[in-house]
């Protein structure tokens, strides 16, 4: 009897006190999960004349599901977050939590839910047992906060709009001060000149969904700290007009998302797809090389011998720069004048031109797949009385140049041009402000200026870094500044 008492006192115990986890068939409000990347609708309900759409949210233990409510895009009118709660064995909802909000994101340990309204500005709320408090307004110094999430090592990423971006809003790296917040872009090939908005970044940061051309594609992190070139997930899962809101489970299994099929979203549904094995698989496929580096206009002069090498830097495959082959033509495709080479295997263009004049260059570099990535540039062939005087007055600006290599390991190249002799500085900061060190404090003559930068002496972990130039010419009251991003690997 004693036995059966502490038996029975056990399990009543267990079941009050430890939380049950919900059964498997139960999970996802009990629909019945895609075996496969071809995706099924996920049921969730709104009233007549709205739709949901964006991002979803699930609880660790799969107990919460929130979504949002839409009435009507653009502009983004009648929005409301909902949930459904597993509790008493049953789900029950949904439930309305706020208003004029959307695209719910939760935090690693599911206290914390980003959100953000219909301007794009981000919000927070906090969970107090099963409530949660008023949603309150937070990254107020970014110009748009969109999709917040946050990762396993702590790790915050947005779309937002940084200092040094290259579209209209950036995939972005968050780093967070107390109330002090910076935005930098993650660059190329992530991001484009578009305006990129819609993301997931996966909990142990190795790959990222995001929504480029109203597509889904994945970008997988690399060793080196970039992201590589994204890849379409395919016609079955980007089967709609448009696809967008990726949100991948905890698991990495199901991939869910929003896609419609008719421009008035009249039929605009949240699906999922099971993901698991394409996100590993197409970690194996061809990557297509992209352009990295422009290559700039060059100048020579006419009879004098021309000698130029593309830089390795120019063009990224991810399977490795070792996989391309290079070509050279016209920019209009043509063979190359008769008194210029192109050497493919030092990427070297030689020859003397004969006459004045400007030509496009089109440099094809090709991977193993046969897939390429096209660079275009200007020579222009001048006498040498325009090349000299192109030289007396090619700084017409202050300019702070992108250092080079980016990302680099040990040392970089920071070159900057100089209007009027002016009182210069050149200081390097980390991702937080935090001055470094000076790398120049003097005064400098009209010109261009290269800095070399070693951080062997610095003891810097890897890393983004901030450089910034100041330029003040007291007679002139010109006073320039101008702050670039550099990322160092070890």
């Amino acid at each position: 009897m004693k036995k059966l008492f502490v038996f029975i006192f056990y399990f009543l115990l267990k079941s009050t006190c430890f939380p049950q986890p919900i059964p498997t068939d139960s999970l996802y409000l009990g629909q019945t999960p895609p075996t496969n990347s071809a995706p099924k609708r996920f049921f969730l309900p709104v009233s007549a004349g709205s739709f949901t759409a964006e991002r979803i949210a699930i609880t660790n233990d799969g107990k919460e599901i929130y979504y949002s409510v839409v009435l009507n895009y653009y502009p983004i009118t009648g929005d409301t977050i909902k949930y459904y709660r597993y509790s008493g064995n049953k789900w029950t909802g949904p439930f309305n939590l706020f208003g004029d909000c959307i695209s719910p994101g939760l935090s690693i340990t599911g206290d914390t839910m980003y959100l953000e309204n219909a301007n794009v500005r981000a919000f927070f709320s906090v969970k107090n047992g099963s409530s949660w408090s008023n949603p309150k307004r937070f990254l107020n110094n970014l110009n748009k906060a969109h999709y917040l999430q946050v990762t396993n090592n702590g790790n915050y990423y947005i779309s937002s709009v940084p200092q040094m971006g290259i579209g209209a809003s950036d995939w972005c790296r968050l780093f967070m001060n107390g109330t002090d917040t910076t935005a930098v872009s993650l660059g190329l090939p992530l991001n484009t000149g578009a305006d990129e908005l819609d993301f997931f970044v996966s909990r142990d940061e190795s790959f990222m969904v995001v929504a480029k051309s109203s597509r889904l594609y994945i970008s997988y992190h690399k060793t080196n700290g970039g992201w590589t070139n994204p890849k379409n997930l395919g016609p079955t899962i980007n089967f709609g007009l448009g696809e967008w809101g990726p949100y991948v489970s905890s698991d990495n299994k199901y991939l869910f998302y929003t896609a419609g099929t008719n421009p008035n979203y009249s039929d605009t549904y949240i699906y999922w797809a099971r993901v698991d094995s394409m996100i590993d698989s197409l970690k194996h496929t061809n990557f297509v090389p992209y352009l990295k580096n422009q290559i700039p206009n060059q100048v020579d002069t006419v009879n004098n011998l021309l000698n130029f090498t593309v830089p390795d830097s120019t063009f990224i495959d991810d399977d490795g720069n070792n996989t391309l082959t290079y070509s050279a033509t016209l920019s209009n495709g043509s063979s190359l004048p008769s008194w210029l080479s192109f050497n493919p295997g030092t990427r070297t263009f030689s020859g003397t031109p004969t006459a004045l004049g400007s030509i496009g260059l089109k440099v094809i570099a090709t991977d193993v797949a046969n897939v390429s990535a096209i660079c275009t540039f200007n020579l222009n062939v001048v006498n040498h009385t325009s090349i000299r005087q192109m030289n007396e007055n090619i700084i017409n600006e202050f300019k702070l140049f992108q250092n080079y290599p980016n990302p680099f390991n040990p040392s970089t190249i920071i070159s900057y041009s100089i209007l009027n002799n002016s009182n210069v500085k050149l200081k390097l900061y980390d991702i937080l402000g935090k001055e470094i060190t000076t790398l120049v404090n003097s005064f400098q003559k009209m010109g261009t200026y290269e800095y070399t930068l070693n951080v062997n002496d610095l003891n810097l972990a890897s890393g983004i870094y901030l450089y910034a130039l100041t330029a003040n010419n007291l007679n002139s009251n010109i006073i320039f500044k101008e702050t670039k991003v550099m990322n160092y690997i070890k």
